[in-house]
């Protein structure tokens, strides 16, 4: 039974009642409460572990909906999901985990994701993650391997939105022929908060691409890892961003780095770190906001 709680914290993550969503599955404290499957859009159950298969026909255009929600505090889980996609589909997946706890003990959830994607097919993947309540422990740990095969394309928009204490990111992919991959990551951290992503991608057919765009805030005494690592095995073009705003005493480690084995790889890495500027706060509170005022509304500007 779907509660008010749970019907708060879905609707942060993926308004999963959409009209829009062709078949969906909806994860409650370590079991699936709703599921609903089309004729090309099937999703069951895996037969020896957590987690569930998703499979996508030929040609198929439509949405999928996979929410995962924790409401007791202690539930702790490793769930795995597969995404066979077939040639030709174009399909939306909207994922995250929201987690409220108020107990003293830990909530957490491993969510490991693998995307088959075919042959020119084309994928958009929206994931969210946040923290709710007064306990202590609310710790994600997304992983998400990715195989892009000839011609296919997918675009990852992750966010966390705030509220969880530890998250581990790991993202590998590997692409083929004129396959073509976006990652764009939005993270905010407070208190003592910890979120720490690893990007490890391979482009191996020629005309294969990837840009990763990372934006973040890190306030407080939270700290924040970012290690990515891009390979060219061809003809190929790659490139890494990351720039974080830092407040109060928060640290940010930076680690962008990029491997060419290939004399036509082209590859490109940057990355800034710094306050927000003197000038931004003046500009803002001479129209009337007062300095946290200004504060926020940079921020929310930076993550849109």
């Amino acid at each position: 039974m779907i509660k008010d709680i749970d019907k708060g914290l879905l609707s942060l993550i993926t308004d999963y009642h959409s009209q829009d969503a062709e078949a969906f599955n909806i994860r409650k404290d370590g079991e699936s409460i709703d599921r609903r499957s089309s004729k090309k859009i099937t999703i069951s159950p895996k037969a020896k572990k957590n987690g569930i298969d998703i499979r996508i026909k030929k040609g198929t255009k439509g949405q999928v909906h996979i929410p995962v929600i924790l409401t007791k505090s202690g539930v702790e889980e490793s769930v795995y999901n597969d995404f066979y996609i077939q040639a030709g589909a174009d399909v939306v997946i909207v994922a995250g985990c929201g987690i409220h706890n108020d107990g003293d003990k830990t909530s957490r959830h491993d969510g490991i994701h693998t995307f088959y994607v075919g042959k020119g097919a084309k994928v958009k993947y929206i994931e969210k993650h946040l923290g709710k309540g007064t306990g202590a422990g609310k710790v994600l740990n997304p992983v998400t391997r990715v195989y892009l095969r000839e011609g296919a394309s997918m675009e990852m928009e992750t966010t966390q939105l705030g509220g969880v204490t530890y998250s581990k990111r790991d993202t590998m992919a590997k692409l083929d022929a004129g396959a073509t991959l976006v990652i764009k990551e939005k993270i905010l951290t407070e208190g003592e908060e910890i979120a720490k992503t690893k990007f490890d991608v391979v482009l191996r057919g020629e005309g294969a691409s990837v840009e990763v765009i990372s934006r973040s805030v890190a306030k407080d005494e939270s700290y924040q890892a970012f290690d990515s690592l891009v390979v060219g095995e061809s003809e190929c073009f790659g490139h890494v961003e990351c720039d974080a705003i830092l407040i109060g005493n928060a640290v940010v480690d930076s680690s962008p780095r990029i491997k060419a084995r290939n004399v036509d790889a082209t590859l490109v890495h940057e990355a800034a770190i710094g306050k927000i500027a003197g000038e931004q706060l003046t500009k803002l509170m001479t129209l009337g906001l007062n300095e946290s005022e200004a504060e926020d509304l940079i921020i929310k500007g930076f993550l849109s």
